[in-house]
């Protein structure tokens, strides 16, 4: 996906999608938190390889950073969700009618904070290493789960 001639970013988040609905269904919380540290920590010291091979600051061809930080940017939904529930949704809920028009919304979010790096989204990118690479992109989902608890707040409680 990094090497797509358009967007590989994007590309990487629509992957990063697809790692949050295989961590849902496993249908445990516990995993999905695992699943979700291990990649974050795979993710620095991948990237920080990459940028050393490739001899380049966070490489655009390097997509893994947002492959992970996608999964994370449903945090908010998904605690709300098994807050209302007992027990975490299953991936086909991300596809029905009335939730996958948030997933849009969460994904679309994802890609505005990543590409616009507001405060200290774009900072971030200075501390070194597969850090920087990585970080920026779940301080991007930090603000994706702010405007989508914002989000989930103004809504409907439905029963």
């Amino acid at each position: 996906m990094g090497r797509s001639p358009i967007a590989p970013g994007t590309c990487g988040s629509v992957i990063g999608l697809l790692w949050f609905a295989g961590l849902l269904a496993t249908g445990s919380f516990g995993f999905l938190c695992a699943g979700i540290c291990i990649s974050v920590v795979l993710s620095v010291w991948l990237c920080g390889a990459a940028e050393k091979l490739l001899k380049e600051t966070d490489p655009a061809s390097v997509v893994l950073d947002e492959i992970v930080a996608v999964p994370l940017c449903f945090a908010g939904w998904l605690i709300q969700a098994h807050t209302r529930e007992g027990a975490m949704p299953p991936p086909e809920r991300l596809l029905r009618a009335d939730t996958w028009p948030l997933v849009v919304a969460v994904f679309l979010l994802f890609r505005v904070f990543d590409v616009l790096k507001p405060w200290p989204v774009g900072r971030s990118q200075a501390i070194p290493g597969g850090w920087g690479v990585t970080v920026d992109d779940l301080l991007a989902a930090v603000y994706v789960n702010l405007c989508v608890l914002g989000l989930l707040a103004a809504m409907p409680v439905r029963e």
